[in-house]
């Protein structure tokens, strides 16, 4: 397999103009962890790994059947799926898929941390439990995954981490305890660049906006709200941030760590 970094880009040949990276499948031969990847932007995510050549190892805690699922469509690419139950409010839980994705398939090199929890209210109603959920899985979880993977990656490989938009922008009160978690990523973000960069591996945060998933559809009772604070006044898909953090985990991205891209349609703008 080669070093993503080192991969040859070649002009199309009809001429167009347009640029592209030689032969099938820009991740093939690599393997991908993907947590919370059962259902919303995390199947889609795992589903455009896989497209671009990569097995996909995904976490789940509920939701077996739609995790199968996933799996299978895994394999429909042509490409290996494995399930994995574990919960990233769990220190063990966190690494697990890690240590799978090593045992099965011999290797890592994509890691994407998608798993999160929102608690949305009033600061004063937010109680101790919920602080501790929350920043579990939103900041431990992520650090521990990140430094399990950190440890079994070689030159090439990447980090992508999903935070929120609400790390930019808050539009509204409620938003203490899931702002606070999701902007912790920012300095985890910068911290992995700086010290993974001499080892080839980047990493990277991107922020989606609101996105139609089962936990925040498009047209729930919250929605015009939400889309009205974008610059293009809607929704985005699963697949729409799928893309970029396809993008990240392939070639396009091996100049790019530490950065910030927002998929919020405009909601930080």
């Amino acid at each position: 397999m080669k070093d993503r970094a080192n991969t040859k880009y070649v002009k199309d040949a009809d001429g167009s103009g347009a640029y592209g990276f030689e032969g099938a499948g820009e991740l093939a031969g690599r393997v991908a962890v993907v947590t919370g990847g059962s259902r919303g932007i995390g199947a889609a995510v795992a589903l455009r790994l896989a497209s671009l050549g990569a097995d996909v190892v995904i976490t789940y805690v509920r939701g077996e059947d739609a995790a199968h699922d996933v799996v299978r469509k895994i394999g429909a690419t042509g490409r290996r799926g494995l399930a994995v139950r574990a919960d990233s409010a769990d220190a063990d839980g966190a690494v697990a898929a890690v240590e799978r994705a090593v045992a099965e398939f011999g290797r890592l090199d994509v890691l994407v941390n998608n798993a999160g929890v929102g608690r949305l209210g009033p600061i004063g109603g937010l109680t101790t439990d919920d602080v501790d959920e929350v920043l579990a899985v939103n900041v431990r979880g992520v650090f521990l995954a990140s430094r399990a993977a950190a440890g079994v990656m070689g030159r090439g490989a990447s980090i992508v981490t999903i935070g929120s938009c609400m790390a930019q922008r808050v539009p509204g009160a409620g938003g203490t305890l899931y702002a606070m978690s999701k902007a912790a990523l920012s300095g985890l973000n910068r911290a992995l660049a700086r010290e993974l960069g001499e080892r080839g591996i980047t990493a990277n945060l991107v922020l989606p906006g609101p996105v139609d998933t089962g936990m925040n559809p498009a047209d729930g009772p919250m929605a015009a709200g939400q889309a009205a604070m974008t610059a293009l006044g809607r929704f985005g898909a699963p697949d729409e941030v799928a893309s970029v953090v396809g993008f990240l985990a392939g070639p396009g991205g091996s100049y790019m760590t530490g950065a910030e891209v927002a998929v919020d349609g405009g909601h930080a703008a």
